[in-house]
């Protein structure tokens, strides 16, 4: 690395802690830490959630995937996630924002019943931990790769970056820092692939390059015998179950439109979030097809390498330190957001809602931020895990199928079926994670298929369960369902109150 470009990513790397100092006197109670207030506006929200989706895990693990797959993992940036993107904002995101929660358990919990809300906290907080691990892993790759840092110094770097402006500023902090975040991850990327096309020859020259060795790598939909993207799967699995579950039960993505100055906002930052979103492919998959019309020699775990083999071989000084920053601002980006999420839910669905449930505001404050440094440790403990899967995109998702099925399942039938009883939600919940549990440990099935049949078991679980139990009184469902919305201010008022007195 040369001197400017070690200039550029160290300044980077000072300037976002200092964020979150900055924000620090801004917080002074759990819901300006968790809900940043609930003073976002919609720009904000709309460069936050791009910021959180997109992390490292795209950068290198979807180059990763694109080298190994070919431009078939560019499903999850189009057909995994537009048509779910504007589901979330016009059918789910409105009853979140109306019912005033801080977590979409919570939502479920108030839907259903206070195991439905445990279950999924402790469900999507566990899966966020492992995630976490995923991308400090990812964080060790790049390093590793680029500076020739020792992975678990790389680890300890980032997480202590990203843990100090977290743990001060909360969510307005996160916010605020992925605006910027954003920016700097799309110029650099961009320039990348521009230059990248450039050296490799153009578009033609590098489809010339590729198809000899590797003919199903410019095909969007892979036959349906392959190991990991089967067409089949990607339809049923990714576009009708994972992907809606993704943008529409998963609290790191929700969680920045609960803190939204009024629905309006919170529904446009959403829509406004699938313009820059299309936009994704361009700077993490057609790297990764870059590097393999460059260098075809990378084979196992190392092909995860693409992406950061690129910034060293390819950029001149100064844009090498610039795309650089771009990835560190995409993986601090999605830590601070999973990081924040998960301390959210640990926090309100569990802590204070079965230990601790009448303290001052502040104590919630300093659990959250506790729980937040916890996170960080537990992450750094379960990195190493990401070895055992085919590749860093694949790991993510593969645990994620496990349960984002039936929590898919239950919140839908939960919102657009008043029949629905709190025992069909339960158990519909119950018997999908098992049934998606079943299929992984003892049958090995592929993640997409887990998906879709864990769905479908949970809906049909549900309906059966809800006919045979008595319905839940209508009182308990206003606000929550569709067709039982508030009449009025004062009925949404003494609703809001009820519900406070029953937590």
């Amino acid at each position: 690395m040369h001197g400017i470009d070690l200039f550029i990513v160290v300044a980077y790397l000072l300037a976002i802690p200092a964020f979150g100092f900055y924000f620090k006197r801004f917080v002074k109670d759990d819901a300006d830490y968790f809900l940043a207030g609930r003073m976002l506006p919609w720009w904000v929200i709309s460069m936050s959630i791009i910021g959180t989706q997109v992390g490292a895990t795209d950068y290198v693990g979807a180059a990763g995937g694109a080298y190994r797959f070919g431009i078939a993992q560019a499903h999850y940036e189009w057909i995994g996630a537009l048509p779910a993107m504007m589901i979330s904002a016009l059918l789910f995101i409105p009853y979140y924002w109306k019912a005033g929660v801080y977590t979409v358990p919570e939502f479920l919990g108030k839907r259903y019943n206070l195991a439905v809300r445990i279950i999924q906290a402790v469900l999507w907080s566990s899966w966020l931990i492992f995630f976490l691990g995923v991308l400090f892993w990812t964080s060790g790759l790049m390093l590793n790769e680029y500076l020739g840092i020792p992975v678990w110094v790389a680890l300890l770097i980032t997480a202590t970056i990203v843990g100090i402006y977290t743990i001060t500023g909360g969510l307005a902090a996160v916010a605020m820092t992925d605006v910027i975040q954003t920016l700097i991850m799309f110029i650099g990327g961009i320039s990348l692939s521009i230059l990248g096309l450039w050296v490799v020859g153009g578009w033609g020259a590098m489809v010339d390059k590729i198809i000899p060795t590797n003919p199903e790598h410019l095909k969007l939909f892979l036959p349906m015998d392959h190991p990991t993207y089967p067409w089949m799967g990607v339809l049923l699995g990714l576009a009708f179950v994972m992907s809606p579950a993704w943008w529409c039960c998963n609290q790191a993505m929700i969680q920045r439109t609960l803190g939204a100055r009024s629905e309006w906002d919170a529904k446009a930052g959403m829509v406004f979030a699938m313009f820059p979103k299309m936009l994704i492919p361009v700077v993490t998959v057609l790297p990764g097809l870059i590097a393999l019309a460059l260098n075809p020699q990378f084979t196992g775990p190392d092909m995860d390498k693409a992406y950061p083999w690129l910034i060293k071989n390819l950029l001149p000084t100064g844009l090498a330190g610039l795309v650089f920053a771009s990835f560190m601002a995409a993986l601090i980006s999605s830590v601070d957001s999973i990081l924040n999420s998960a301390a959210t839910l640990l926090t309100k669905d569990i802590y204070q809602r079965l230990i601790v449930k009448n303290a001052p505001n502040t104590h919630y404050l300093k659990v959250g931020r506790i729980m937040t440094l916890v996170f960080i440790v537990l992450a750094i403990i379960l990195a190493p895990l990401t070895k055992l899967f085919p590749g860093i995109f694949v790991a993510g998702a593969t645990m994620l199928s496990i349960f984002q099925g039936p929590t898919f399942g239950i919140t839908l039938i939960g919102i657009y079926w008043k029949r629905a009883t709190q025992w069909g939600g339960l158990f519909g919940l119950l018997g999908g994670v098992c049934l998606s549990s079943y299929l992984f440990f003892v049958i090995h099935w592929k993640f997409l298929y887990i998906a879709w049949w864990s769905f479908l078991a949970s809906i049909i679980i549900n309906v059966i369960v809800s006919y045979l139990t008595r319905p839940d009184p209508n009182e308990k469902l206003y606000g929550l369902v569709y067709g039982l919305v508030m009449k009025d201010d004062e009925m949404q008022d003494i609703l809001t109150k009820r519900a406070e007195g029953a937590e």
